[in-house]
């Protein structure tokens, strides 16, 4: 009966581990599958064409010449392989300017001859209008409209997915954003979590340690969007004086809330490796006359260094995956950083404030799932490493 039994508990533990295996492979198809589909998108809003004069030679161009037409920065076909003359660009809105309401019709049903005429008779237009009001093709020169391409997406410098006509899909802005606040949530948090868990493990005495343990898991269980709260009142206009920012929003004050979110882990971690340096080391260190900050520092450490490297890791993965506070506090600006003290966006907080608005099935979506990708690959490195330190205590 008891091996009955035992059989019975194997069997359970099995299909536990294979159910959550598979949840986890289902998973990431998922988000595999959603965001493939970025890259049959058009770079054009979809239903609508770029419209040229017949003469216009300029066959094609990228997304980001594009929005530089459209922004006015590029001003003369010159600059994008053309000939010398002036842009001039047109929307459906600006119809009115050239026709009148008699001509364009009651429900506007001569609208497509109006707009067709205007772009055969305009030799420096640039037309972004729906497909259907373009009623003679053959008359107009109507410019590529290629997929998005690995290239605009991972080395785009910007990310404007609701710009018209071509949204911008560049992850390089919010990429170096959650890098950039990650590092510097480190570098913050690793001195003052190594410090502690010195003081822990090898310089308190037992009741001090028993007081301070639980305050420090503590924080591990207190709501992100609370310290989002701390950050936003205290961190951020402390910031903004200190520095004379004109706003104290910035990655600094991100990588501060991330790296106070971070210190339980590091503490914790890095305490228990070097709790679980053998006595015997201790002992016969200062047995040939080491002081103790010599036996910390030569031999407790150097023992414990693959678990203090797990904790630094294991921190990183805290702060690379933080979402609401990180949304409060670093300013949401999607743009490459130039300084630490500027604001940012990061991929979570971007995810999280703009899902609700991207359109099930649309570019906007299938990129935001993309950026779901990048963040489990960021993620999937961070467990390697943490495995391969791992490993490498175990040899």
């Amino acid at each position: 009966m008891k091996n009955v039994f035992e059989k019975i508990i194997e069997g359970i533990l099995a299909c536990s581990g294979f159910v959550t295996s598979l949840t986890i492979v289902l998973i990431v198809l998922f988000l595999f599958s959603e965001a493939v589909g970025l890259f049959h998108s058009r770079v054009i809003e979809e239903g609508y064409v770029l419209a040229l004069n017949k003469d216009n030679k300029v066959s094609e161009l990228t997304p980001v010449q594009i929005k530089d037409v459209f922004d006015e920065e590029i001003t003369n076909w010159r600059e994008v392989g053309g000939e010398n003359l002036p842009i001039r660009l047109f929307r459906l809105e600006d119809v009115t300017r050239y026709y009148t309401e008699e001509q364009l019709g009651a429900s506007y049903e001569n609208a497509g001859a109006c707009i067709t005429d205007l772009v055969e008779r305009t030799p420096g237009i640039v037309a972004f209008v729906p497909r259907q009001f373009i009623v003679r093709p053959d008359s107009v020169h109507l410019l590529r409209d290629n997929t998005i391409s690995l290239k605009d997406v991972f080395a785009g410098a910007e990310w404007f997915p609701t710009a018209t006509p071509a949204p911008q899909f560049g992850f390089l802005p919010l990429i170096t954003g959650t890098l950039w606040v990650s590092l510097f949530a480190i570098l913050i948090a690793l001195p003052f979590g190594l410090a502690v868990a010195v003081y822990m493990s090898e310089v308190a005495d037992h009741k001090i340690r028993n007081l301070m343990k639980p305050v420090i898991e503590l924080l591990s269980g207190i709501p992100s969007v609370v310290y989002g709260f701390f950050g936003l009142i205290v961190i951020v206009p402390l910031l903004q004086r200190v520095f004379d920012l004109p706003v104290g929003e910035s990655g600094l004050a991100g990588s501060i809330v991330l790296a106070i979110m971070a210190l339980p882990t590091i503490i914790t971690v890095t305490e228990d490796a070097m709790r679980n340096c053998p006595r015997a080391m201790r002992e016969a260190s200062l047995a040939l006359g080491a002081s103790q900050w010599q036996t910390i520092y030569k031999v407790v450490i150097p023992y414990s260094i693959s678990g203090i490297t797990s904790g630094v890791v294991l921190g990183i993965g805290r702060a690379v995956g933080e979402t609401m506070a990180v949304l409060m506090v670093t300013g949401n600006a999607a743009v490459i950083p130039h300084t630490i003290l500027e604001p940012l966006r990061t991929i979570p907080a971007t995810i999280a404030a703009e899902l609700g608005e991207a359109p099930a099935g649309g570019a906007h979506y299938e990129a935001l799932f993309l950026l779901g990708v990048v963040l489990f690959f960021i993620s999937l490195l961070i467990n390697f490493t943490v495995e391969a330190v791992s490993s490498g205590k175990r040899k």
